[in-house]
């Protein structure tokens, strides 16, 4: 069975601010579908196989969707990549918020932003192929 994630939907109110953070992340990423609705912007954002989809909102975020907080809701959305540090130079030199915690590992390398509306994204880049390595969880992940 192939499973991999298609795409996300996320509710922003900085519309034009995730577009530019989502475009410096992945200079790939090509609108692929945009659209209004009741004055609302939406657009499907990224490449012929994955995408995020972006709808525009006017409400403001309320305290049950903060991330890492103990309530439910997403936390950060993790997306593998080749160079982990090209990424965070062109996120930084937006203007992007990093918001990496400390980490180390011999087999990966993360670092972590805050979007304009205080949405976390993950980026990580493998060191190896072997999927044991990659997916060592007993090594200390903290620097």
């Amino acid at each position: 069975m192939i499973i991999r994630m298609e795409h996300a939907n996320l509710h922003v109110n900085h519309f034009d601010d995730a577009v530019r953070f989502l475009t410096t992340a992945f200079p790939d990423f090509k609108v692929r579908n945009e659209d209004v609705k009741d004055g609302l912007r939406g657009m499907h954002i990224g490449t012929e196989e994955t995408y995020i989809a972006l709808s525009e909102t006017k409400l403001e975020r309320d305290e049950g969707s903060v991330p890492y907080d103990g309530k439910p809701g997403v936390n950060h959305l993790g997306f593998e990549v080749d160079d982990v540090d090209a990424l965070h130079a062109r996120l930084t030199a937006a203007g992007f918020r990093d918001s990496t915690y400390p980490n180390s590992h011999p087999h990966r390398k993360r670092v972590y932003f805050n979007d304009a509306d205080g949405n976390d994204w993950e980026f990580v880049q493998y060191f190896s192929d072997d999927v044991a390595l990659r997916n060592d969880y007993q090594l200390p992940d903290k620097a």
